[in-house]
């Protein structure tokens, strides 16, 4: 296992750090597929699982953030949109039969301990007290209808 998920990678906003656990799962599933010589099926699974899970988690962040009124959300969409049309790029780039093992290895790392680690820190207050303000019972109801509206739920 490269990375084991801890509470340094914790906003402290549940709904979110599970979102964000899946980077994790991500970088360690392609840590285990690296060098393998039929690794080529396994990366690509993970780019469509990424360019998925990263508009369903980006959409669904940005809502919270904007319900919360967070005031730096155009800015963080743009780095969020960034980071998809990266991913997009590698997807291409594995379907064209490039090696893009390491190089989405580093970028989901950076994406770890830049993005969600210090840009995300950025809303967790904002957030928090929005969560604090509008009570649990009410935010589970958000959250459900969110979470049903931005990812595909089975």
């Amino acid at each position: 296992m490269r990375i084991a998920w801890g509470p340094e990678y914790e906003l402290g906003i549940l709904v979110i750090d599970q979102q964000h656990k899946r980077i994790v799962d991500y970088i360690n599933a392609l840590d285990r597929l690296a060098g393998e010589p039929d690794a080529y099926l396994g990366i690509a699974r993970i780019l469509y699982d990424l360019v998925d899970y990263t508009e369903s988690h980006f959409s669904f962040e940005e809502a919270l953030m904007e319900r919360a009124g967070y005031k730096e959300l155009d800015d963080h969409h743009h780095v969020h949109r960034q980071f998809t049309l990266r991913i997009e790029s590698l997807l291409r780039s594995n379907e064209q039969g490039e090696d893009v093992a390491e190089s989405l290895l580093q970028l989901l790392e950076k994406w770890l301990l830049h993005h969600i680690l210090e840009e995300d820190r950025a809303y967790t207050d904002q957030v928090r007290n929005f969560i604090n303000s509008i009570g649990r019972e009410r935010l589970g109801g958000w959250v459900n209808e969110n979470v049903r509206k931005h990812f595909r739920v089975s």
